[in-house]
């Protein structure tokens, strides 16, 4: 059997199911994602169900959004956790491949914004539609040209990032007559498979929790705005 890698969305799942909802793991690879679910659904997790997602390929998409559909007939909360950084690859602003940046974008910025789209009927029919996207400090204009920003060296991952975070402001106002709330969040520096497990982050369940009251937002809640780990509200 295959050695599944898990993250930061597995744990949002867990999260998610303990409260009691029910919730679609998605996944591009089916066989580790279905191996992901069944994981927790041993846990006593009944509530939690697969459904193969690859935001690069429309197809799985809409194939996700007609299995959700015919499922649930709605969609609460929508969130857009699948991302890579291509860290593997040099990218600083001299000498990146322009392959590496559109690989990223492809899945961080591109994918997103389709996944969005498709799943905007579903939310509409919620009584209280909720996107939150994932993000980091990595992506914010006003921390990078600040005199404390760093990690100038990650252009193509920043860059997908930044422009994510633009999406979602133009989503939000887009929205602000519907009754979806869209928000972005950053888990912080979490280890995960993202940045090759490096050591001193938060567990991918910390890195989870700080989603988590972002995923599951009452009428009140915020809308157009975007938050730290520790639900302190950030400059974009």
């Amino acid at each position: 059997m295959s050695r599944v890698i898990l993250g930061i969305g597995f744990e949002l799942v867990r999260l998610l199911a303990e409260k009691g909802y029910i919730v679609y793991l998605g996944a591009r690879n089916p066989a580790s994602g279905e191996e992901a679910a069944k994981s927790l659904q041993d846990e006593g997790h009944k509530n939690v169900r697969f459904v193969h997602l690859d935001v690069t390929q429309k197809s799985t998409i809409d194939a996700a959004k007609t299995k959700i559909e015919q499922e649930e007939g709605k969609l609460d909360t929508l969130v857009n956790n699948a991302g890579i950084s291509r860290m593997d690859a040099a990218q600083d602003a001299l000498t990146v491949p322009t392959a590496v940046l559109r690989d990223t974008m492809e899945t961080n910025f591109f994918g997103l914004i389709e996944t969005t789209q498709a799943f905007i009927p579903l939310l509409r029919k919620s009584k209280l539609g909720v996107i939150t996207n994932v993000s980091t400090r990595m992506g914010c204009s006003s921390w990078l040209g600040s005199p404390e920003g760093s990690y100038h060296q990650w252009v193509a991952y920043n860059t997908s990032k930044a422009a994510m975070n633009s999406y979602t402001i133009a989503l939000a106002h887009e929205l602000k007559n519907d009754k979806i709330k869209v928000n972005a969040v950053t888990p912080g520096f979490t280890s995960t498979k993202l940045n090759f497990f490096s050591p001193g982050g938060r567990t991918m369940r910390e890195g989870a929790s700080s989603i988590l009251p972002l995923a599951i937002l009452e009428e009140e809640g915020p809308s157009g705005k975007f938050f730290n780990f520790d639900g302190t509200e950030a400059s974009w």
